[in-house]
Formats: structure tokens, sequence, C-alpha cells
């Protein structure tokens, strides 16, 4: 526990390192873990949209865990590790928080990959078992743009399914986590666009 305390700490410093900014900047939603709301309650309304959204970001989320764990033992940049890092810390309290939720609802906390409810929306995470495996054998001296490359775009699609619980979900704890996750995801989007720049 206190390993994971200290590699969330990390991430408000890197935000304004990376950000070019004083500390006064940082915004609340960049910096605060699901940790810290894992005891709100969903409650008891909510639509198809709310449980979707769940459910893809679940998935998507362990995607996420599974390059963020690669990225920690392999990154050639330091301050590359301690995002991953720290991005793994938020999104496994955040894990378990939806989890919680789906299952407080009775609602199966994965995907159905058959539903045409998430293909109609075009719920479905883009990024491919072949991709993430491929991280594993990348060349040392080529992971990070690699590694940067997928998780942008992995981010991006976190935030576009943000956007659908946003403008379509009901439930107003789905939906202000849903905020959340848009506004953290666009704080790591920048900070990888800096590394890579770098």
């Amino acid at each position: 526990m206190r390993r994971r305390f200290l590699v969330t700490a990390a991430l408000p410093l890197l935000l304004i390192g990376a950000c070019g900014t004083d500390r006064t900047a940082a915004t609340p939603q960049q910096t605060v873990s699901a940790q810290a709301v894992a005891q709100i309650q969903p409650g008891d309304d909510f639509n198809d949209t709310d449980v979707m959204f769940l459910q893809m970001l679940v998935y998507h989320q362990k995607q996420g865990l599974q390059m963020t764990s690669t990225a920690v033992s392999r990154a050639q940049n330091a301050d590359l590790a301690v995002l991953a890092g720290a991005v793994q810390a938020t999104e496994k309290d955040e894990l378990d928080m939806m989890q919680a939720w789906l299952t407080h609802w009775k609602k199966p906390v994965d995907v159905d990959t058959n539903k045409s409810l998430h293909a109609d929306h075009g719920g479905l995470p883009a990024t491919g078992p072949a991709e993430i495996k491929a991280l594993k054998t990348v060349k040392d001296a080529a992971f990070d743009t690699a590694f940067l490359n997928l998780f942008l775009a992995h981010q991006h699609n976190a935030i576009e399914m943000a956007h659908l619980e946003t403008t379509n979900g009901s439930n107003k704890a789905v939906k202000d986590f849903a905020t959340r996750v848009r506004e953290s995801r666009q704080g790591e989007v920048q900070q990888m666009l800096k590394l890579m720049n770098s």
C-alpha cells in the first residue's frame, strides 16, 4: 500500500514538470485518485449507457494495466516509467470501483463483445492483444516510442468512452466519474506528447 501511495503521489509532480507550470496550476481532476472516491455508491437508477460505459472501461483498463506493467519495467525514460506507474495505481483503484458498481447493479463486470449496443456506439476498445504483446518484444531502444504511440491511442479511446457517458448516461455518480476519466486522460495525453517530443 505504501508503494502505491508513493507512485501515485509522483503523478502531480510529473504533471507540473511536464506542463511547465507551477504547483498552483494543477487541477484536482488531474491529481485525485479513484481511491479518494471509492466509497461513493452509484445508487440504483441507471440506464444502458451507464452499464455499457463501465463494462467497456473495465475491459479497456485491464488492457491498460497490461501495457503500463510492461512500461514500468521496460521504459528507457525514467519519467515515462513514473507516469506508467502512476497511471497503473490509479486505474487499479478505478477498476475495483467500477467492478463494485456493476456488481451492485447485478450486471456482468466484463464487456459483452457480441452485444450490438457496444459495437453500434463504436465502443469496442481499439487496442488489440497482438499490439499489447508486441510491447514485450520490441527492442529496448524502440520501446518508449512504441509504448507512447499505443498508449496515446488507448487513452484517446477512454476519452471517447467518457464523452459517450457524459452525453447519454443517466447515473450521476457514473457521469461524474466519466468527467474525471476524461480530464485525467487528457492530462496524461498532454504528458505523453511532451515526452514524445522531448
